[in-house]
């Protein structure tokens, strides 16, 4: 199978492309990359073809494509792909607002091409272990969860409102939110949120706390800040305190590491999943087997909605219903 990526912007491209080299009887057959420099380098890395128009890797014969570029951009990509007749992995967020995402999808599904959200949270064993507890049965009903993604602000054009469409909000409301549905198969119904760019000296969002309503009657908090500084030994979290009517489940999703302690200060030493692996593997053997993807362009859909819900409701200072966008 040979499967080509447009756009080295997001750093998630560096670990899919390995992950892709990794897999057996898979061709990385090519990169495609506007900024040249940063495309042959990424092409040079990981031993495959550079392409300055992404149409032309497109006219290729490659089976799928993974898209990283920058948020802004995911539609246009998604739409030349499907065009094409090629399957996709777009990154997270989805799309930048939710018309384009509605239309992605719209346009995957009449072409008849797979569209999977990179959401890679879902492949991390505490995760997964999470999941069979609660389909056990043995939390009782899930009444409340309160979650946190605290990351690095990653600068570049993340902080660029035109390309990303958001801050630390969109970034990371995303993750925690497709794992809450995920686990339950409940569908957010309403969010109220708290925004503010408080920690850097640009004007994006740093700041965020949501609290949403789903439609089974449980609630959930979730903190999906920008808020750690550049000296912290790794570049954030994904925790998650599962409250069921039978017992209470904590869940880290970067707990498989050592903290090294020397005089350069404390080093975050990670010996745990791959999760990048998990899912450009998983997304491989849906194309082999011509499946609907593990995660859906719906999933990734739902979550959008709850950052772009989490924007409007913190600009209008109440709560806003999802049924609204």
């Amino acid at each position: 199978m040979k499967v080509g990526i447009i756009s080295f912007a997001h750093g998630h491209a560096y670990s899919y492309a390995n992950a892709l080299n990794n897999l057996p009887e898979i061709e990385l057959y090519g990169i495609a990359d506007e900024e040249e420099v940063r495309g042959k380098d990424a092409a040079e890395q990981f031993n495959t073809k550079y392409f300055s128009d992404y149409h032309d890797l497109l006219k290729e014969p490659i089976d799928a494509v993974i898209i990283t570029s920058e948020n802004q951009k995911h539609f246009e990509h998604v739409k030349a792909a499907a065009n094409h007749n090629k399957h996709v992995l777009c990154e997270k967020p989805l799309s930048s607002n939710v018309k384009d995402a509605e239309e992605m999808i719209k346009i995957c599904r009449e072409k008849g091409v797979i569209l999977q959200t990179a959401f890679p949270v879902r492949f991390n064993k505490p995760v997964q272990n999470a999941k069979q507890t609660i389909d056990t049965g043995d939390l009782g009903n899930i009444i409340a969860v309160k979650g946190t993604n605290r990351g690095t602000n990653p600068g570049g054009w993340f902080v660029q409102k035109e390309k990303s469409g958001g801050g630390a909000v969109i970034d990371h409301t995303v993750h925690v939110v497709d794992l809450i549905r995920w686990f339950t198969n409940a569908e957010v119904t309403e969010v109220y949120a708290e925004i503010d760019d408080k920690l850097s000296d640009g004007e994006i969002d740093d700041t965020g706390l949501l609290t949403m309503e789903f439609d089974n009657g449980m609630f959930a908090t979730l903190d999906c800040s920008w808020s750690r500084n550049k000296d912290y030994p790794t570049w954030g979290d994904v925790t998650l305190e599962i409250i069921g009517t039978k017992g209470t489940l904590s869940v880290d999703a970067f707990a498989q590491k050592l903290d090294v302690y020397s005089s350069e200060g404390v080093k975050w030493n990670f010996w745990g999943d791959d999760m990048d692996e998990g899912l450009i593997e998983n997304f491989i053997q849906a194309v082999k087997e011509n499946k609907d993807p593990f995660i859906t362009g719906e999933d990734g859909l739902r979550a959008l909605e709850v950052a772009m819900a989490a924007y409007r409701s913190s600009a209008r200072k109440t709560a806003v219903m999802l049924s609204e966008l």
